[in-house]
């Protein structure tokens, strides 16, 4: 748990004592005001910092105000990509007075019962938050978000998010409407917007495979119907072990078995995807080559 410095002056501490602590290294200051000791800064990530500093800030706003945006997404435990945790994000409840500065961002807006209780925290709910995020971030980091969202609340409805004339509406629409929950990591989800904006069809997602007999084979990321083709997002954390390793050997041979082509990328192919629509292309031209398969 963090120490506020309001605690440490009402128990009888000093500044001066906060001030010692933070140079022997026994406390770092996380915000101006919070402190947390070192063995606790060790096991803390940039989200998990963000989630801490959030919930400090949470506890002590106003009524009609809530922790919002990006702020929001981290206490909502929504994946985050890339987006700035610089800030803590909250809105005010009202129509005007919102602000920038050093630790906060201020956004001014009326939030109604767009507003959830989370450890005693009021944040914006669910929906709120993925539609304030994907008026104001890069689509990129927005559908990472809404995603996300959806895989943990699949009944999501943004309509009415979208009634009022807000900056960034339009592009909100945009995102909302090419989520979906079956994007199961953020780089899934970035897969979805390269292949998109490749101009290729759009795949089949988590598709089920099984041998002709009925025998289960594997559960691929993307898939093909018309190109008996699979595409497969390879971020590497998932093969652990030497048995690991052997195993996802196994299900690729065993796809292929079945006539399937298989295209894997990594991550650093998300960022020079030209390379894999170009894999992708020779596979389509391999499979019309070959004899129909199975599926």
């Amino acid at each position: 748990e963090p120490l506020l410095r309001r605690s440490a002056l009402a128990a009888g501490h000093t500044d001066a004592e906060l001030r010692r602590a933070v140079r022997r290294g026994e406390l770092q200051r996380l915000t101006p005001g919070v402190y947390l000791d070192a063995d606790g800064v060790q096991l803390l990530d940039d989200v998990g910092r963000h989630r801490l500093l959030a919930r400090t800030v949470g506890t002590g706003l106003r009524p009609a105000a809530a922790i919002s945006h990006i702020s929001a997404a981290v206490l909502h435990e929504f994946d985050v990509w890339q987006t700035d945790l610089a800030l803590i994000h909250t809105t005010n409840g009202r129509s005007a007075g919102g602000r920038r500065g050093p630790t906060r961002y201020v956004h001014a807006a009326v939030l109604g019962g767009d507003v959830v209780q989370l450890d005693g925290v009021r944040v914006t709910s669910p929906a709120r938050t993925v539609v304030d995020l994907a008026r104001t971030l890069p689509v990129e980091e927005a559908v990472v978000v809404g995603d996300s969202a959806l895989r943990r609340y699949p009944d999501l409805d943004f309509r009415a998010h979208f009634d009022a004339p807000r900056a960034g509406i339009a592009a909100a629409r945009r995102v909302v409407g090419f989520l979906d929950a079956r994007s199961e990591s953020p780089g899934e989800s970035l897969s979805r917007l390269r292949l998109r904006d490749a101009g290729l069809p759009v795949p089949v997602l988590q598709r089920t495979i099984h041998t002709p007999g009925g025998v289960f084979v594997a559960r691929v990321d993307f898939f093909w119907e018309q190109w008996g083709l699979v595409g497969e997002f390879d971020g590497m954390v998932k093969y652990g072990t030497v048995d690991d390793v052997r195993a996802e050997k196994h299900r690729e041979d065993a796809l292929r078995d079945l006539g399937l082509q298989v295209v894997r990328w990594t991550w650093p192919e998300l960022f020079r995807f030209d390379v894999v629509v170009e894999r992708l292309r020779r596979a389509v031209h391999r499979s019309r080559s070959a004899p129909s398969h199975p599926l």
